[in-house]
């Protein structure tokens, strides 16, 4: 990875607030368009996350201005480690959070591996926070949620600060070896067997094709058809749509169509069509030689029951096989359909640091909760009966 060895200020606006360290410097910016340029020029031959992309950034913290924060930290002037963030009010409290909020899953900051600082190193991280306090008084705690330990062989500088187990784990499956290896370990013969029969069905109903969005025309329509699969999925299971704001809609559509300029992209939709309608649809990550699977929802028609969801995952895995991808990823959420293709289990961790006195007791509350809540799923009879009191009271 290319490291950027000019100064900050050569590159950075000035603007905004600044803490220097022995060796670090901070730079606090509002995520106005200046900012948000800053966050791009600084992410030059970093390594990141997905949802800690300028892609994403960019997307998710559009028109933002105060309520989103770039923090960008320096090491002896070159870049060494930056966070995107969102400021939204709970109750009384301002809280500093991932872009995107629950749609940011597996993240990891923006990190310059020659320059970025030690897990075992408390001071960079420390100035960064420091940072962030000078410039944003305003801001009671961050809640820095579901990060990786590590990325590739990078650990995960923020783990540094008190952090615990989130509540659910992400799952995902080993392509290395190649599809059949991949089969050959989750009963080979009965899943090539059903996806042939889907097949049959499939082409019974009219013929079939996989395909991924290369418009901002077939973004907009995969994106409203997906939004309305899943709406009307949770609105019978009981639960909240955590799709349902306007933000969040707009945002992944600034995102889709942003990565149709961007090769290989970094996000795609892809999508089943039968019969000449679309039956199933997936928005996925890539994050060198791995694949996220973002979301997914099919449509609840006469073709529900050959389950054209999983028909759409078994093609998305093979095709990622056949580039040789070492990980797809389908995510947080432990569900039987993704037990059925993975061996790995990833646990997140989630950080609570409160900055002001309200903060520091919100951190404490949130510490608590993650820590019920991860007892509850954890649980198989609490975490049943948690779900079908949520099932009750959403349909109420």
């Amino acid at each position: 990875m290319a490291e950027i060895a000019a100064p900050e200020q050569a590159i950075f606006p000035t603007e905004g607030t600044a803490v220097e360290a022995i060796g670090w410097s901070a730079r606090v910016l509002p995520a106005d368009e200046a900012g948000l340029k800053a966050y791009e020029a600084f992410c030059e031959g970093a390594c990141w996350a997905p949802p800690q992309s300028p892609l994403w950034a960019k997307a998710w913290l559009y028109d933002a201005d105060e309520n989103g924060v770039i923090a960008l930290l320096f090491r002896d002037g070159a870049p060494a480690m930056a966070l995107a963030l969102e400021v939204v009010r709970k109750g009384f409290v301002r809280v500093a959070r991932f872009a995107g909020g629950s749609h940011a899953n597996g993240n990891f900051p923006a990190l310059h591996p020659s320059a970025g600082p030690e897990r075992g190193d408390p001071s960079a991280v420390r100035s960064l926070l420091q940072g962030v306090r000078a410039a944003r008084p305003d801001i009671d705690m961050l809640a820095l949620e579901r990060q990786m330990e590590s990325l590739g062989n990078h650990p995960n500088p923020l783990l540094t600060l008190p952090h615990t187990q989130s509540p659910n784990l992400a799952l995902a499956a080993d392509l290395t070896g190649g599809f059949d290896r991949l089969l050959s370990r989750s009963s080979k013969d009965r899943r090539r067997k059903k996806y042939r029969s889907q097949l049959r069905k499939f082409e019974a109903a009219g013929g079939y094709r996989r395909f991924e969005a290369s418009s901002a025309a077939e973004v907009d329509n995969l994106l409203d058809l997906f939004f309305r699969f899943k709406g009307e999925r949770l609105k019978r299971m009981g639960v909240a749509d955590t799709f349902a704001s306007p933000h969040v809609r707009e945002s992944f559509r600034r995102l889709f169509r942003a990565a149709l300029d961007t090769q290989p992209s970094p996000f795609a939709l892809h999508a089943l069509e039968v019969g000449g309608k679309i039956r199933a649809i997936t928005g996925s990550s890539r994050s060198g030689d791995r694949i996220i699977c973002e979301f997914g929802a099919f449509a609840e028609d006469e073709l529900t029951k050959v389950a054209p969801g999983d028909f759409l995952s078994y093609q998305n895995i093979a095709e990622a096989c056949a580039e040789g991808v070492a990980l797809y990823d389908f995510g947080v959420g432990d569900e039987p359909y993704k037990r059925a293709w993975c061996d790995i289990e990833i646990r997140h961790a989630d950080v609570f640091v409160g900055l002001t006195r309200r903060g520091r007791a919100l951190a404490m509350t949130s510490f608590a909760k993650t820590a019920a809540k991860r007892m509850v799923k954890q649980n198989p009879t609490l975490a049943r009966i948690a779900r079908r009191a949520r099932q009750v009271l959403g349909r109420g």
